[in-house]
Parts: structure tokens; sequence; C-alpha cells
């Protein structure tokens, strides 16, 4: 016999199944608006300041929201599949969304040859500097002293410094161009070096050397790994993770138009089309690392803000030089003087962070200051 109770349970599921994939569901609905009803709406002549303000913020909210449901697939797949590899597929997710953001954004307008360089010059900023320094300075208020297995941040960082150094700051000084674009030559070369350091880099991670990148003292973590939502199955959680990945491809096209516009109209800093693609894209991740050091799993925090770091580099360095080969955009990746020193004391600062395998509040709040110091330039 069945009984009242035991017939509303599927209800209650689905209905529960509906809530936790709403985003998704807005994000298609938002798609077929922009892309098959109102198509114009963003390039409209007579569109106000105001409208495009409206139609900016929530488009930005809105794919801000399907990028954090795209997270809580890949974290539940995290804790389906074990770390390293959760942390991969959430790094991966996110960096996918960062190139398509990126590609979107350079073609739409007039051409912007610089967009890609200063996205990943803002994700490195954001990430080393930003991220890393509220999640020591959030882990160090909370547990005053925290550790993390210091061999794993090393093998992060021996593949960003050669990484950000080659493909950021070389192209400046090549003198096969006149300009900080890399030659046919070191575009290939640079290709060549970005596709082989991640990829050993990643065998290392998940194979040879996979104990580096789990944390030191698990069993004294004070918190099990949160459960973010229901778990199902590692089939549901992929399918559904890219699934939720389309209406934010879709939906950044329409958000590169207004934000080509808001930087012409406005009189913005270029960079500043680098930073909101960065926040958007960092957002979802950084609330993730956040939240692990607050539950003492700093290893986790690391893996995800300096993976991120990696992945930003070796991943969005290529992709940026192809979408430049096959559209005849002469990429420009070499950066100013001035942000090669942020840069170069960002890798130096991070190296003497990472050496120890303890952190407290003063990292975080030295790492925290060169960010401020980066923002602050942006607008001098």
């Amino acid at each position: 016999m069945v009984t009242p109770h035991m017939a509303s349970r599927p209800t209650a599921r689905q209905a529960s199944l509906l809530a936790a994939e709403f985003p998704l569901i807005l994000g298609i609905a938002l798609t077929l608006l922009f892309w098959l009803v109102f198509p114009n709406w963003f390039v409209a002549p007579e569109a106000s300041p105001a409208r495009s303000s409206i139609l900016f913020g929530g488009l930005f909210l809105s794919i801000l929201w399907c990028a954090f449901s795209v997270v809580r697939h890949a974290d539940c797949l995290a804790i389906l599949l074990g770390e390293p590899l959760g942390t991969i597929i959430l790094t991966l997710a996110v960096i996918g969304i960062e190139v398509t953001m990126i590609a979107t954004v350079m073609l739409t307008g007039e051409a912007n040859p610089e967009l890609g360089r200063d996205t990943m010059f803002a994700v490195l900023m954001l990430v080393m500097n930003g991220l890393v320094g509220i999640t020591l300075l959030v882990g160090g208020l909370r547990h005053h002293e925290q550790v993390f297995n210091f061999r794993g941040a090393n093998a992060y960082l021996s593949v960003i410094i050669p990484l950000a150094v080659l493909g950021l700051i070389l192209p400046r000084y090549s003198a096969a161009t006149s300009d900080a674009s890399a030659s046919l030559l070191l575009s290939i070369f640079l290709i060549a070096m970005c596709v082989v350091l991640y990829v050993v880099f990643l065998g290392v991670q998940t194979l040879r050397h996979r104990k580096h990148f789990t944390q030191p003292d698990a069993e004294d973590e004070d918190h099990a790994h949160d459960v973010p939502g229901v778990l199902r199955s590692v089939p549901f959680h992929a399918v559904l993770l890219v699934a939720t990945m389309v209406p934010v491809v879709l939906l950044s096209k329409k958000l590169a138009v207004l934000m080509d516009v808001g930087v012409e109209t406005l009189n913005a800093p270029p960079a500043i089309a680098g930073v909101v693609v960065a926040v958007l894209v960092l957002t979802p991740e950084g609330v993730a690392a956040i939240r692990s050091a607050m539950h003492n799993q700093l290893q986790r925090g690391i893996n995800i803000c300096l993976g991120s770091a990696l992945a930003t580099i070796g991943l969005t360095i290529p992709a940026v030089i192809l979408v430049g080969m096959i559209t005849g955009l002469g990429v420009q990746l070499g950066l100013p003087r001035q942000e090669e020193l942020l840069l170069m004391m960002t890798l130096l600062l991070s190296t003497v962070t990472f050496a120890s395998g303890r952190t407290g509040i003063l990292q975080g709040v030295v790492h925290l200051v060169v960010c401020l110091a980066w923002l602050t330039l942006i607008f001098d």
C-alpha cells in the first residue's frame, strides 16, 4: 500500500532537482531570449546607458550564477573521484569558461589584441595575490597557523615561473617583432612549451607524485569536505557541468558587446575588460578556496589557487595565439614594464610564501597589499 508520504517523495525529489538546477534553466531561457527573440537589443543605436547598464548587470550576475553551478558540479565530481582529480576538473572547467570569454571579447566590436594578455595578467594578480591573500588571511584568523604540502606548492611554482616569464615577458624583448607580439617561430615554441609542461605536470600531479598534492595532516582536519548539495552519479554531474557551460559561452558573446561599448563610452582603461573577465571566472573558484581554508583544508585551497594560475597560463597562451593566427589579429603578449615588475614581485613573493609548508595572517596581508597596488595602478 502506498502512503501519501511515499507518493509525495518523487515530487519532492523532482522539486529539489529543479531548484538545484535553476541556474541552468535560467541560462537556457536567457540564451533563447537574447539570441532568438531579441537579438538586436545589444546593438540598437537608441539603447540608453541605463538600459545597457541594467542588461550588463543582469547578464553578469546570470553568467556568474551559472559559473557557480559549474563549480558545484565540479565539487561533486571532486568528492566522487577524490583529489587531486576533482580539483583538476574544477580548474579545467573554469579555464574553459575563461578561454571562451577571452576569445569572444577579443573578436567582438573593435578587435582587442591585448585582451588575452591583460586577462591572463589580471587572473595571475587576482589569484596569486588577491585570492591567495584572502585564503591565507581567513585561514590564519580562524586557525592561527595552517600547514600544507610544500612539495606540491613547489611543483606548481616550478612550472608557473617559466611559463609566466617566457609567455608574458619574453615577447616584449624579442628582436623578431617591433611590438609585444610573438613571431611565428616564438609562437610555435610557446604553444609547444605550454602544452608539454602542462601535460607533464598533470602526469606528476595525478600519477607519479599524487601524494604531494594532498593535505599532510588529513586525519586532523576539523571538517570533512563539504557536500555541495545532493551527490549523484559521476555521469550526471559530468553531463550537467558541460550543459551549464553552454549558456555561459553563448551569453558571454552578448556580455562582450556591452563591455566593448561601455569601455569606449566611459573612456575606461582598456585593462578593465580583462579584470571583468577575470573576476567573472574566478569568483566561484575563490569561494571554494576560501571555504577550504576555513575548514582547515589549506592544501585544497592552494591546489585551487595555484592550479588556476598554472592552467591560465598553460592553456590560455596557446588558445590566444591560435585565435590570433586564425583571425590574423596581431596578439600582444609582452607586458608593459610596470606590469613586468608586479609580475616578478608576485612570483618572488609566492616562492617565499610557499617555501616552509606553514602560513599565517602575515603572508595573507602581504599578498593583499600587492593586489591593491596593482588595482591602484590600473587607474593611475
